[in-house]
């Protein structure tokens, strides 16, 4: 059989021998000329779309028969009748080229001439031939263009944060590995794990791909949120103004005073006073700003008392201001200039509504606490957010990359080869003990591939050194977390376990950590049951 490329050439692709092929490419055109290649058989009967029969090779003139010649030479064979027949589809376009030699008597097992009947069925199951492989090429290419939108859409993904870049790509490479190692275990609690078709692995390979799809509808602003008063922009230089007007408030003060005949050296110290506490105050905000630190009962006070102090604003903060924002103005009067405001403020306009469609739909059971605002950007409130950076909002508008997720997917028509789709990449944030999200899972409704994706995810996340709010860690600090995890019961002991004593976290480690990361961990004090 030889089968048309995309080159315009024959391509020797199959035979009955079990010898092996050559590797053989026949233009159908003449590369120097461009005209019909007509010196061979299975050219012409490709190019002629008509089937050649030929009833002895070695006196056939019409044709250049010496490839078939060497070959007997070479193999002790005699070839003597030849069919050729062309493979067509419906619209007459030939996909290849059957070739069949010496036709034996079925009585006497002499070689024969083909006769023209067989010579009809033949050409009626070369078009049998044809379709089928049509219908197997479109499905190989319907498989190649949705692995390549797949990883189009989760290159997107990555691409619109340059803090999550190359993450859709790590967490399949990882999981991929570990579901091999698990797949390879003749014994022990993952004997019983396998992929068998490797239709089995693809739809685990797809899941893998599309396990961030939902960061689809994750606004930038809260994905890249390193800092707590960030929103498209960083409003810490909106209160450092503030600082600002104070310290010029208070020079102000000094120079009325001294202006006034007061004492010079007692509005020195005042103003002195003054300025290292709003620089002690503006110091502290910004540090807490930067939700690096664990926030205690002191500080969160410390917040509320500096932000009690007050400002004067003399220009309308309403001018300038898109139709939108004015909307969330419309409840509150405007105040009489100049106006006194608080330092820093939660007001009535930065709390944003939820509005009905942004609550989850209740038919994908889903188990998780929607807090009653879009977005809070209160100053004092994310300023007292007790860790990281994010507040309770952005928090679930992070975890809401999993709903969206999920619900694109389970609307998806995927064919039945590609069913647990949804499955594979819908489950990576839920737990054993299931706290996790977003439907709280538990043991028994997480399989094998899905508590790979967990473990996965994880390790990926707390080694990535693309990530805005924290530094990259390394194998002994992420390995720390990921045992606390085991102990506690989050994640498959057995599969963390594997992880290290099949060498994966190494393998990984070469690919894609960097080398400051890769500090020496002993796996013994990690693997094993668990002491109490």
């Amino acid at each position: 059989m030889y089968l048309v490329t995309e080159q315009k050439t024959l391509q020797f692709a199959m035979r009955t021998r079990d010898d092996k092929l050559a590797s053989i490419n026949i233009p159908l055109y003449l590369p120097d000329t461009g005209l019909p290649n007509e010196a061979y058989v299975s050219t012409c009967c490709a190019l002629w779309k008509r089937s050649i029969v030929i009833d002895d090779v070695y006196q056939e003139t019409r044709f250049d028969l010496s490839g078939t010649r060497s070959f007997d030479a070479q193999n002790g064979y005699r070839s003597v009748s030849m069919l050729t027949v062309p493979m067509l589809l419906a619209d007459g376009a030939v996909v290849g080229v059957l070739q069949f030699i010496n036709h034996m008597d079925p009585d006497t097992g002499a070689i024969i001439p083909f006769a023209q009947d067989l010579v009809t069925l033949v050409e009626a199951l070369a078009a049998h031939a044809a379709i089928a492989l049509d219908n197997l090429n479109l499905i190989e290419e319907r498989k190649a263009f949705m692995e390549s939108l797949i990883h189009t859409i989760a290159t997107a993904i990555d691409a619109k944060s340059p803090y999550t870049g190359r993450h859709s790509e790590r967490v399949p490479a990882l999981a991929l590995m570990l579901a091999e190692a698990a797949h390879a275990m003749a014994e022990g609690p993952l004997a019983q794990f396998s992929f068998k078709t490797d239709d089995e692995w693809h739809e685990f390979r797809v899941g893998a791909w599309l396990h961030d799809c939902g960061k689809i509808t994750t606004p930038e602003h809260i994905i890249d949120k390193a800092t707590k008063l960030e929103m498209i922009y960083n409003r810490i230089h909106e209160i450092r103004m503030r600082f600002e007007v104070l310290l010029r408030d208070a020079e102000i003060a000094r120079l009325k005073q001294v202006a006034a005949g007061g004492n010079a050296q007692e509005a020195d110290a005042a103003y002195a006073a003054r300025a290292q506490q709003l620089g002690d105050d503006f110091a502290f905000i910004a540090q807490c700003n930067l939700g690096s630190e664990t926030m205690d009962q002191a500080q969160l006070k410390r917040i509320e008392q500096i932000g009690a102090q007050g400002w004067m604003r003399h220009f309308d903060d309403r001018l300038g201001l898109a139709h939108e924002e004015l909307l969330t103005r419309q409840a509150t009067a405007a105040p009489t200039l100049p106006a006194r405001e608080s330092l820093l403020a939660d007001l009535p306009h930065h709390l944003i509504p939820r509005g009905a469609g942004d609550v989850p739909d209740p038919r994908f059971g889903f188990k998780v606490d929607v807090p009653p605002h879009l977005y809070n950007h209160g100053e004092i409130y994310n300023l007292a957010v007790t860790r990281g950076t994010l507040n309770a909002e952005d928090r679930y508008k992070i975890n809401e990359h999993m709903i969206h997720g999920i619900m694109m997917l389970e609307r998806m028509p995927f064919p039945k080869s590609l069913q647990r789709v949804p499955e594979y990449a819908g489950t990576h944030h839920e737990t054993l003990l299931g706290t996790g999200y977003p439907r709280r899972l538990g043991a028994q409704d997480l399989s094998i591939p899905a508590r790979i994706m967990a473990i996965a995810d994880i390790f990926e996340a707390l080694t990535s050194s693309d990530r805005p709010y924290k530094t990259a860690k390394k194998f002994s600090e992420a390995l720390n977390i990921l045992y606390r995890l085991k102990k506690n019961g989050h994640i498959d002991a057995d599969l963390f376990d594997l992880f290290l004593t099949s060498g994966v976290h190494l393998k990984y480690a070469e690919k894609y950590l960097a080398q400051e990361q890769r500090d020496d961990v002993d796996i013994r004090a990690y693997v094993g049951p668990v002491s109490p």
